[in-house]
């Protein structure tokens, strides 16, 4: 089976690279994207099978994100996952109401995270 890809969007190098490593130890292949602008042409270029998002970005935060890859058909239906130290009790709903199918406090933990993953990759082929 082939193996699933993972966009890692982040604007932390260090975060981008840890979150690399555990992907790939989990067998999955990853992309990484620093800001809004080259989240919405690496998910075009990539095409990966879900998201990983930090909100706080440059050039566009992940909700502008949200919505441009939500209004462009080809990207509409990747799973994303939102990763976010900011504001929890605010963000998380303002995060899944835009269209984000999951929320996750940074630092995530590492099992939630992968769990996660798992779980929405899993609908998102069998649905």
């Amino acid at each position: 089976m082939e193996k699933r890809k993972i966009l890692i969007v982040d604007d932390n190098a260090d975060l981008s690279k840890g979150l690399r490593i555990i992907l790939r130890a989990h067998d999955y292949v990853t992309a990484m994207a620093a800001d809004g602008v080259s989240a919405i042409s690496q998910a075009k270029n990539e095409k990966p099978d879900l998201i990983l998002l930090d909100l706080g970005l440059p050039a566009g935060d992940g909700f502008k994100v949200i919505e441009r890859l939500s209004n462009i058909e080809s990207l509409a239906s990747i799973p994303i996952i939102v990763l976010s130290a900011k504001d929890v009790a605010t963000n998380k709903d303002r995060a899944l109401k835009a269209g984000a199918r999951a929320f996750l406090q940074k630092p995530a933990d590492n099992a939630e995270l992968l769990g996660s993953i798992k779980r929405l990759l899993e609908e998102s082929t069998s649905g």
